[in-house]
């Protein structure tokens, strides 16, 4: 915005004054705008190198800044297995790379004003030389010679700005070229506002014929033909190895993908017809990877509802199980829990997760393998906090453990993107094999 301020100023100015020189004397004026070509070319030059320059710089600012945040996450593995000096040669590396590339910029702009400064001189040598001749030849008089050479001086200012501009620009256009590919990426999810809002009553849920590929390019599908039908209210299981395709049918729910083919019907009305703000204010997300924010418990419950009541955040926090642990921290819900709640246990966040969950009071609950990684003590309250979350709730979930979903009115086992069986619990121990076997090596592993 700065150099585009300059640009237009100094172009106004400069052009008054090549007018004003014109009106002087045509000859000396030729002679002296012969620096603006010759400064035109010089900035060009220096404008390649510092844009070569300035894009190697940020690259390498971008690999210190993602180094960086590497480290400061594995610092407790970059402690035990002793390789501080290994990743204090490896910052080294970055940080002078950056320094060179930097160096070098400055380098660049350095160079432009002396030899702006020497092409001037010899322009304003040439001038006098020249305009000298002329008045002794009478052809111009001292009053012009003086007034030309006002003139000139003062275009000189201009001059020197519109050239270093160019310099100026290349750093600009430098980042634009890394950050604009970015903002021109065309959006796979679309949210149309002249759709209708979704009215969830029974939120049941129902998927018609769904294939799903990651990559439009990939012909190999993910998922292939899911048909399955839930009634409101029921809870809802789904079974399978890693990679079987679990997760991607919960996330194509609340549309983080939209699949290849087919439609997702909730009430009978398609999601994709529909506005997806209204979608996702009717589905909760309870997931493994719990996120929070460097903030406090309050806000971090809250997030679901910021216009919540202290009442209805302490009741949240009530029924998920977090109140009890949360009234020993030392300012109890303002408390700053730090990035990611790193200053919580992975129960102690699952159940805020829950908590903010609850007081949001979505009609449609998606359990993402909620309760792995914990101990058991701490498995059998989150539980509880899941029971009271999911009352009344159409809930799908996602579970290693089956004791977690014994409960559930359907189960669908899930293998290599298809769903190969469904039932009970009761049901898929008796007809269906990959059932019984997940069964069987828990159950030995217990």
């Amino acid at each position: 915005s700065t150099a585009l301020l300059n640009m237009m100023k100094d172009t106004l100015t400069l052009t008054f004054l090549i007018c004003l020189m014109f009106y002087q004397n045509w000859r000396l004026a030729i002679f002296a705008i012969l620096m603006i070509p010759c400064a035109a070319i010089i900035s060009r030059s220096l404008g390649k190198r510092m844009g070569k320059a300035a894009r190697e710089a940020q690259e390498h600012s971008g690999n210190l800044a993602r180094f960086l945040s590497e480290i400061l996450k594995a610092s407790k593995v970059i402690k035990i297995y002793q390789k501080e000096n290994f990743e204090y040669g490896r910052a080294k590396k970055f940080i002078y790379g950056l320094i060179e590339k930097l160096k070098k910029m400055t380098l660049i702009q350095i160079r432009a004003t002396p030899i702006m400064e020497i092409l001037t001189g010899f322009i304003i040598g040439g001038f006098i030389y020249y305009s000298g001749y002329l008045v002794m030849e009478g052809k111009i008089g001292i009053n012009n010679f003086f007034s030309f050479l006002a003139a000139m001086m003062l275009a000189y200012q201009p001059v020197r700005s519109l050239a270093t501009l160019n310099i100026t620009f290349s750093q600009g256009f430098s980042g634009a070229y890394r950050i604009l590919p970015l903002i021109d990426q065309e959006k796979k999810i679309y949210e149309n506002d002249n759709l209708k809002n979704i009215i969830v009553d029974k939120a049941n849920i129902e998927f018609k014929n769904i294939n799903f590929s990651y990559f439009e390019e990939n012909k190999d599908q993910v998922l292939h033909k899911i048909n399955f039908k839930i009634n409101g209210g029921q809870t809802v299981a789904l079974v399978g190895h890693s990679g079987a395709g679990k997760s991607t049918i919960m996330n194509l729910i609340p549309r983080f993908y939209d699949p290849t083919s087919g439609d997702i019907l909730i009430d009978d009305q398609s999601i994709y017809n529909s506005k997806l703000s209204s979608l996702r204010k009717n589905i909760s997300l309870v997931s493994q990877e719990i996120t929070l924010f460097d903030d406090t418990v309050r806000s971090n419950i809250a997030y679901a509802a910021p216009d919540s009541s202290e009442e209805q955040i302490i009741e949240a926090s009530e029924f998920s199980k977090a109140n009890e642990f949360i009234q020993k921290l030392p300012e109890k819900y303002d408390t700053i829990i730090g990035e990611n709640g790193v200053r919580l246990s992975g129960g102690e966040k699952q159940r805020i997760s829950i908590a903010r969950a609850i007081l949001k009071n979505a009609p449609i609950i998606l359990l993402d393998e909620a309760t792995s990684s914990l101990d058991v003590d701490t498995e059998h309250k989150i539980q509880q906090a899941i029971t009271y979350l999911t009352k009344n709730k159409t809930t799908i979930i996602i579970a290693h453990r089956l004791s977690t979903i014994f409960g559930a009115d359907k189960i669908f086992v899930v293998n290599q993107g298809k769903i190969v069986d469904e039932g009970t619990h009761l049901e898929l121990l008796k007809n269906s094999l990959i059932y019984q076997n997940f069964y069987n090596k828990q159950l030995k592993h217990n």
